[in-house]
């Protein structure tokens, strides 16, 4: 089973919350994991990963540039950063 970004933004829309941001750091948060299917996919997941799940329009993606296509089976937008002003910049651009 895929992840349900329809059911979530309409969840979203509903609590009248902005969005959902999931993040992941060397496997610190496998409710990120799970919902996003990481956990199942056999990637090796050390390097910071973000995505956020807006209540409307398309999600968007920060990762590391390393493990940059971990997460391409997600939908959305990905940004790419490689050291750490890019980074604090691409978490503010999603």
């Amino acid at each position: 089973m895929g992840l349900d970004i329809r059911g979530i933004q309409k969840t979203l829309a509903r609590e009248n919350i902005d969005g959902w941001l999931l993040y992941d750091f060397h496997g610190s948060n496998p409710v990120a994991a799970r919902i996003t299917g990481l956990d199942r996919a056999g990637k090796m997941t050390t390097r910071r990963w973000y995505y956020l799940i807006p209540k409307a329009g398309e999600p968007r993606a920060l990762v590391q540039a390393i493990e940059s296509h971990n997460i391409d089976s997600l939908p959305g937008n990905k940004r790419i950063y490689g050291e750490r002003r890019l980074l604090e910049s691409g978490l503010a651009g999603i």
